[in-house]
C-alpha cells in the first residue's frame, strides 16, 4: 500500500517533488508537508515523514534538534518600554551570536557525563567543541526575542536555535559513515535533490545515530535553557510558563496503533493538548498554540508549522557573497538593509543584528500559515516582538535547514 501523503498550503514544484521523493524512499507509512514548507536538503523544511523501523539523518538535517523555547515572565512591557534600547544592547553583548562562536564563559553541565558520548568515537571527539559552544546561539534565522502579549501586557522571552557544531558535525559524520567514508571526513554535501539517507534501526549504525541524535537533543535543550536564563537575569524577571519544542528531530511514536519513527524537519510536534511555540519574522507575531484531536491533526501526524516559512532564498534576498576591499559583503539582493530596517521600525521593534536575508519581506505572514492549519490547532497566546537580537549580517549560515 502506498504511503498516505497530505499537504497543507501552497508550494512550489521543487518542494512538492522533494516530498514525493521522500514518500517513496524507504519503508514510509505516511508523509505530510506543513504550510510553511520550502525546499530543504533531501527532505523539505516543513516536511514530516513516518518510517517503519528506519530513521533518516538527512531528514533530521544538519541542525539536529533546532527548536524554540518561550517563557512568559512576571514583568509587564510598560515596565521596560523606556529602557528597551539598553536592555537589547545588554542582550546583544551578553549572549554569544555567530557561526562557530564559543561561549566566553564555558558552561559545566551534567550532560557532559552522559554515557551517549561513547556511542561512536566520532561523537566522543566532539565533546570539547560542544562544551565550548554550549549556550551560544549561532547565525542564520536563530534569534533571542522579547515579546509583549497584547492581551495581558506581559513580557515573554523567546529563543530559536539548535545543537550548534555538535549537531552539524554529528549529522555530517553519520552521513559520511552511511556513504562508506570515515566519520571525520571533510563534509560533502551532495545535491539538495538527492534521495534521503535512510538507516535501519535494526543496524548498529542506525542505533548509534539514534542515540547521538538524542544526545544532540538534550544538548540543544540545555543551550536554550541557558540563554533564556541569561535573558531573565538581564530583565530581573521570573518565569511563569514555559513552552519548549524541537523541530528538527526524529521521534518514536504510535500512530493508528503502529509504532513509527516520525522525522520532522522544520515541523513542530502538535499533539492534542500540547503547547507549542511558533515564531514569525522579526516584524510579525509569534504564537503559542495548542494541538487539537481531529482527523486532520492525525493526517498531519500531530505536527504543525515551525515558523512563517521562507518565500525567498538567502541569496535572492541579500545577494551573493563577494569580497570587497578585504571584507565579505553581499551584492545584488532583492531586499536592501534600509528596506529591512524600515519594516522593523514600522513594527516598533528594537533590532540588534540581523540582515536582509532575514528581513520580514522574505517570509510569509505567520497568520497565513496558521490559517491553513486551523483544523489542527488553536491559538492560545499571541505575542508581538518588541526586541529582536540575531547574529550580524556578515555571518554566513552553513546549515540551510
Amino acid at each position: 500500500m502506498p504511503p498516505r501523503v497530505r499537504i497543507w498550503g501552497r508550494h512550489d514544484a521543487d518542494t512538492l517533488r522533494q516530498l514525493e521523493m521522500c514518500a517513496r524512499t524507504g519503508e514510509v507509512a505516511a508523509a505530510a508537508l506543513m504550510a510553511d514548507g520550502h525546499k530543504g536538503y533531501s527532505q523539505p523544511i516543513g516536511g514530516v515523514v513516518a518510517y517503519r523501523g528506519q530513521i533518516s539523518p538527512s531528514g533530521v538535517g544538519f541542525d539536529i534538534a533546532c527548536g524554540n523555547k518561550a517563557v512568559r515572565t512576571d514583568l509587564r512591557a510598560e515596565e521596560i518600554r523606556r529602557d528597551l534600547p539598553r536592555i537589547m544592547d545588554e542582550i546583544a553583548r551578553t549572549v554569544s551570536f555567530g557561526i562557530g562562536r564559543k561561549n566566553p564563559r564555558p558552561v559545566d553541565h551534567d550532560l557532559f557525563d552522559d554515557p551517549a558520548w561513547t556511542v561512536h568515537p566520532g561523537v566522543a571527539a566532539l565533546k570539547d567543541l560542544a562544551r565550548q559552544q554550549l549556550g551560544t546561539v549561532g547565525g542564520g534565522n536563530h534569534y533571542v526575542d522579547l515579546f509583549e502579549e497584547p492581551a495581558t501586557g506581559l513580557v515573554w522571552v523567546g529563543v530559536h536555535f539548535g545543537s550548534r557544531g555538535l549537531g552539524f558535525k554529528t549529522a555530517t559524520g553519520f552521513l559520511n559513515l552511511a556513504a562508506g567514508r570515515p566519520f571525520d571526513a571533510p563534509g560533502r554535501r551532495e545535491s539538495m535533490d538527492q534521495p534521503p539517507v535512510v538507516l535501519s534501526l535494526r543496524s548498529d549504525l542506525g542505533q548509534a545515530y539514534l542515540e547521538a541524535m538524542k544526545l544532540a537533543g538534550r544538548y540543544a535543550y540545555a543551550g536554550r535553557d541557558y540563554v533564556v536564563n541569561q535573558v531573565l537575569a538581564i530583565l530581573g524577571a521570573r518565569p511563569t510558563l514555559e513552552v519548549h519544542n524541537h523541530h528538527n528531530y526524529a521521534w518514536i511514536e504510535k500512530h493508528d496503533g503502529e509504532e513509527l519513527v516520525v522525522v520532522r524537519k522544520g515541523a513542530t510536534p502538535n499533539w492534542p493538548g500540547q503547547l507549542s511555540f511558533i515564531g514569525g519574522s522579526m516584524a510579525d507575531i509569534a504564537v503559542i498554540v495548542r494541538g487539537k484531536n481531529s482527523p486532520e491533526a492525525r493526517d498531519a501526524l500531530y505536527s504543525t508549522v515551525h515558523g512563517a516559512g521562507r518565500i525567498m532564498s538567502r541569496t535572492q534576498a541579500a545577494g551573493k557573497w563577494k569580497r570587497v576591499r578585504g571584507r565579505r559583503v553581499r551584492i545584488g539582493g532583492a531586499v536592501s538593509e534600509e528596506a529591512m530596517r524600515q519594516a522593523v521600525r514600522g513594527y516598533g521593534v528594537e533590532l540588534r543584528g540581523g540582515g536582509p536575508d532575514e528581513a520580514p519581506q522574505v517570509y510569509r505572514p505567520l497568520q497565513e500559515v496558521l490559517d491553513a492549519h486551523r483544523g489542527t490547532l488553536e491559538i492560545v497566546h499571541v505575542l508581538r516582538p518588541i526586541g529582536v537580537a540575531m547574529a550580524g549580517p556578515e555571518e554566513e549560515d552553513p546549515y540551510k535547514d
